[in-house]
């Protein structure tokens, strides 16, 4: 299984220096190469190197890294053409595809560069990498990292490993493959997990975990922001820009701790996970202006794929349900009906009478059909001979 692990690097202000030059170089020839190849129809990446390569290399670019920033622009028209193929740019002649198909893809100037082994090398009991620029190789850039991503990067690093730059720091973001547990084929039930804004996650077992905490912090940075555009001044725009990215390490945090425990109770108690489909939530709810920034700026599908790659670390199986009709069904006696959601969170069957937090009784449903699914995917379909 493939993760990435990030390190922050420390360099000192010389080789800061020529790590920002060896972005902003190469960022700047990608765009140059993306002219050539929108100006050529997107030829294949041999046509594309025939037409780019020796004037990359008389920009100064290594051969290593010349074969990487073509390669980088050549996937970033395959990864548009496929978002147009699958409709995620809308339909034919909306005006964001035309805008996106109109003209040619451009980089940030510290945008990440891919890096393979003749261009990095790793010291790790040094905590020291070496490293291609410009301006030559640097050696002994020290990084740093927590211990458990030293851990994996010493023992399963393998593949390339990308350089950006993120307010004036730079990182490393390394590919690590990391070997998955063994799935455990019979697991004991499974733990249900519903999603939410309220509460983030609400499992089967009654445990919440509530986005008190994560929306008073999201008002709050809405409310600076706001404060901060009014203002207009060259100090209120550095803070700006210092604060673009705390909201969205808050909740991948956030969504890190509530994942990690879900999992570990499931790999503790035997158990699979289940959790509902949400994806597409976003065209599919229809909601009042004041509820779209709640909705949307909750990440869904961030914390749906940390439990998944957690879950395959561990071993835990884990499966995704249709969400019809799990907030509105009784986990006892499985009626159906819109009006037995009360409230936000009061459940109360109009059949059986039945009083239950509504997100409790829908994360027991999702379990459910999780087992259900579960049991369907492992039974045989092929008729027994007659």
């Amino acid at each position: 299984m493939k993760i990435v692990v990030q390190v922050k690097l420390l360099p000192t202000a010389e080789q800061a220096a020529a790590l920002r030059s060896t972005l902003h170089e190469c960022n700047d020839s990608a765009n140059w190469v993306s002219q050539v190849a929108f100006d050529r129809g997107v030829p294949r990446e041999y046509e594309l190197r025939k037409h780019t390569y020796a004037e990359l290399k008389a920009r100064g670019l290594g051969a290593q890294a010349a074969q990487h920033v073509i390669k980088k622009v050549r996937d970033a028209y395959t990864t548009l053409h496929a978002n147009i193929k699958a409709g995620n740019l809308g339909k034919r002649r909306s005006k964001r595809r035309v805008r996106a198909e109109s003209k040619p893809i451009t980089f940030r100037a510290g945008a990440a560069q891919p890096y393979d082994d003749r261009c990095v090398s790793w010291q790790h009991d040094a905590g020291t990498v070496s490293i291609w620029t410009t301006a030559g190789r640097l050696k002994g850039v020290r990084f740093t990292g927590s211990a458990d991503q030293l851990k994996t990067l010493r023992g399963y690093r393998q593949g390339e490993s990308d350089l950006i730059e993120r307010d004036g720091a730079f990182y490393l973001l390394a590919t690590c493959e990391v070997p998955e547990a063994e799935l455990n084929a019979n697991p004991d039930g499974f733990l249900g997990a519903d999603l939410g804004v309220v509460n983030i996650a609400t499992t089967s077992d009654g445990d919440v975990f509530a986005g008190r905490r994560l929306n008073r912090y999201r008002a709050r940075q809405l409310r600076l922001r706001a404060k901060l555009q009014k203002k207009g001044t060259k100090s209120a725009k550095r803070r700006l820009k210092q604060r673009s990215q705390r909201e969205r390490r808050f909740a991948a945090d956030t969504n890190h701790v509530i994942s990690k425990r879900i999992v570990a109770e499931a790999e503790r108690t035997s158990r699979g996970i289940a959790l509902e489909d949400l994806q597409g939530i976003r065209s599919r709810v229809r909601l009042r202006k004041p509820q779209r920034a709640a909705v949307h700026s909750w990440a869904f599908a961030q914390l749906g794929q940390f439990l998944a790659y957690k879950a395959r670390r561990a071993g835990v199986p884990l499966v995704f349900v249709d969400p019809a009709y799990t907030s509105q069904q009784c986990f006892e006696c499985h009626h159906i009906d819109k009006r037995n959601r009360a409230s936000q969170a009061r459940f109360r069957c109009r059949s059986c009478g039945v009083v239950a937090h509504a997100d409790l009784n829908a994360s027991r449903n999702i379990a459910r059909k999780g087992e259900a699914v579960w049991n369907a995917g492992r039974e045989s379909r092929v008729p027994a001979p007659a």
